[in-house]
């Protein structure tokens, strides 16, 4: 997909409105702004069907008490996944949050391995040296510096590589978000940082955590470029962070992309978000669902019938099935393993 668009321009010049590219009947909005390839709908929509693969398998054994506590990317798979498909996995760096399943296994985390950290194997869960990703982080907002400082290396380095970082819009109040930010923009270092705003910062509503308009108003302030888009376009949020990503290898500096979008489940396995969620405004929130939007392009286009899209469904359950199984076929660590990793030399003596 080419482009010549300037894309954080347009958007600043624009109406205030996230970009769109592909509309909710799953037609092309403004087909002179994207050509888009049978592969990416096709690779897209793979990891999103397999996404919530794992989203139905991971919730419910925690239900059944065997897995500790899941954070579902249900509603925001378009975000994640089309924002992922614009790097190089063997080249660029990422950096994600707490909800980023599909990118992460894009980037080469095996799912066996994603799973046997949910339940407990930290062993087997070890991000292999070759991937070029840091762990998921819980702690809101700590990875944003370790992510400014990924991408500073490679400025210093004189590397071509970017560091694709994720967030929610709930970081974008912690310190360390703002801290990174300044030094990305000071530094001019080659680093996209995608803030999911999916409208609650656990129950904290959008409209009670800024007076700003729109949270990608606050790169201008760093000195860089910032875009929002309809983060429940596979489309738009591919070619927007496609060309951060060819802005940074160039040596143009970060951007910042905002996908608006909407966490159509709960936080995580220990929220009920009933408690704070009108049921109106979540329902109004499906009719927007990003698996649908690009089914509706893919059928359209006669990239996948409904048969096809069944025998995908049933094939991204079965690979979750054999990959929980190697899971659990992991040992679990004994309460001889707390003190491992704390000594330099990989020694437990925890008299000294």
């Amino acid at each position: 997909m080419t482009s010549t668009h300037d894309w954080a321009g347009e958007w600043a010049a624009g109406d205030g409105q996230p970009i769109q590219l592909l509309g909710q009947d799953g037609q092309l909005v403004r087909p002179d702004a994207a050509q888009v390839s049978d592969d990416l709908v096709r690779e897209g929509l793979r990891l999103m069907l397999l996404s919530r693969a794992i989203d139905e398998r991971c919730t419910n054994l925690q239900r059944q008490g065997r897995l500790g506590l899941y954070a579902p990317v249900l509603g925001q798979e378009a975000a994640v996944v089309g924002s992922h498909l614009a790097i190089d996995p063997a080249v660029d760096w990422l950096v994600p949050a707490s909800r980023e399943q599909p990118a992460m296994l894009r980037h080469g985390w095996p799912l066996d391995r994603m799973l046997a950290l949910m339940l407990g194997r930290f062993d087997a869960a070890r991000i292999a040296d070759d991937v070029r990703m840091l762990p998921r982080q819980q702690s809101i907002g700590s990875q944003l510096p370790h992510a400014a400082g990924l991408a500073w290396s490679a400025s210093i380095q004189g590397r071509d590589d970017v560091t694709l970082a994720y967030c929610g819009d709930g970081a974008t109040s912690e310190g360390d978000f703002h801290e990174a930010c300044n030094l990305a923009g000071v530094m001019q270092v080659p680093l996209v940082l995608v803030v999911i705003n999916n409208q609650y910062a656990i129950s904290t509503p959008f409209e009670r955590q800024t007076r700003a308009a729109r949270l990608a108003d606050r790169a201008r302030g760093y000195g860089f470029p910032g875009v929002a888009v309809d983060g429940n376009d596979l489309v738009a949020v591919h070619e927007v962070t496609r060309q951060a990503v060819e802005r940074a290898r160039a040596g143009e500096g970060p951007t910042m992309i905002e996908a608006v979008t909407y966490r159509l489940s709960f936080h995580n396995t220990s929220d009920n978000p009933a408690l704070y969620r009108d049921p109106a405004e979540v329902a109004q929130a499906e009719e927007l669902d990003p698996v649908a939007r690009l089914v509706a392009y893919a059928e359209a286009q006669g990239i996948v019938d409904a048969a096809a899209l069944e025998a995908q469904q049933a094939e991204v359950r079965d690979e979750v099935a054999t990959a929980l199984e190697r899971a659990l076929s992991y040992p679990t660590p004994g309460p001889e393993d707390v003190l491992r990793h704390v000594r330099a030399d990989g020694s437990q003596r925890a008299s000294e």
